[in-house]
């Protein structure tokens, strides 16, 4: 630890790393809890691999065609929000098993995103850093577009904060207050797609559904509302990424397993304690 402390005083890549870790943090709680309140966790899996698509088809365009400006996440934004979209509606409108679609983006979004790296030089690198995630690499422009995107989660998921808990917790009394449900429901899988495009630098897309619900589901054994929920997951996943990133410093393990292993022993670790004190209680 007293390591990556020194380290963190000289280094701009773990300064960058840590600001983009607090700043996902907030969104994950925020976002995260209406995620696990609405029980949309598997739509979030959805969008989360079909981004892998975006990323790669703006990788081959930046490094094969010499588009310059454009970079891996500005791929991942446009594919997440365009699956969310076609999720949504799928859900709304069409008679589609919702289902069936989401494991065929799931899959087309892999496809795209293999395919793309395969043409585009440093595949295999790339795709281990899509897939799990590297921290350590996120660049200042990249820290930017992330802080920003934290922004506009943060302002709309609050801004509608009534709306959104309405919505997740009772579509049919929210229909008779007149408040648009489909809208509503829409805009909270968007900001679901944003999340997703800023844990993905984070942890990699495979394992940002457990950065989404542990922080949640372990804030929910000790907090009832949903606002509660929210701030404390965030404290909650701040925690998590950052010892994540101080204890793989050293051995230079990936900071995003680390990450997910320390969620996961958490979460077991508190679900093990509460039944533990439910039945010396009982008992």
């Amino acid at each position: 630890m007293s390591e990556f402390l020194e380290a963190l005083k000289h280094s701009v890549l773990l300064q960058h790393a840590l600001l983009a870790g607090v700043a996902a943090s907030v969104a994950c709680g925020i976002v995260g809890s209406y995620v696990v309140a609405r029980r949309i966790t598997y739509i979030a899996g959805g969008v989360a691999h079909c981004t892998l698509g975006g990323m790669g088809a703006a990788r081959y365009f930046n490094k094969v065609l010499g588009w310059e400006w454009l970079e891996p996440l500005h791929g991942a934004v446009i594919a997440a929000l365009l699956a969310a979209l076609i999720i949504g509606w799928v859900s709304l409108r069409a008679k589609e098993r919702e289902d069936t679609v989401i494991s065929a983006l799931w899959a087309i979004g892999m496809a795209v995103g293999v395919l793309f790296i395969a043409r585009t030089p440093g595949y295999y690198e790339d795709l281990m850093s899509y897939l799990f995630g590297n921290i350590l690499l996120v660049s200042r422009d990249n820290l930017v577009l992330i802080i920003g995107l934290d922004l506009l989660v943060v302002a709309v998921g609050l801004g509608f904060y009534n709306k959104f808990l309405a919505v997740c917790f009772d579509e049919e009394f929210s229909r008779l207050r007149g408040i648009s449900v489909e809208f509503y429901y829409l805009l909270l899988l968007c900001l679901t797609a944003l999340t997703v495009v800023v844990l993905v630098t984070i942890v990699g897309l495979v394992m940002v559904i457990a950065l989404i619900t542990l922080p949640v589901a372990i804030a929910g054994h000790f907090v009832s509302r949903l606002w509660q929920v929210m701030l404390l997951a965030a404290v909650i996943s701040a925690a998590l990424t950052t010892t994540g990133l101080a204890v793989s410093y050293q051995p230079e393990l990936p900071p995003g397993a680390m990450t997910i292993a320390l969620a996961g022993g958490l979460y077991l670790l508190v679900v093990g304690a509460r039944r533990l004190g439910t039945k010396r209680v009982s008992g």
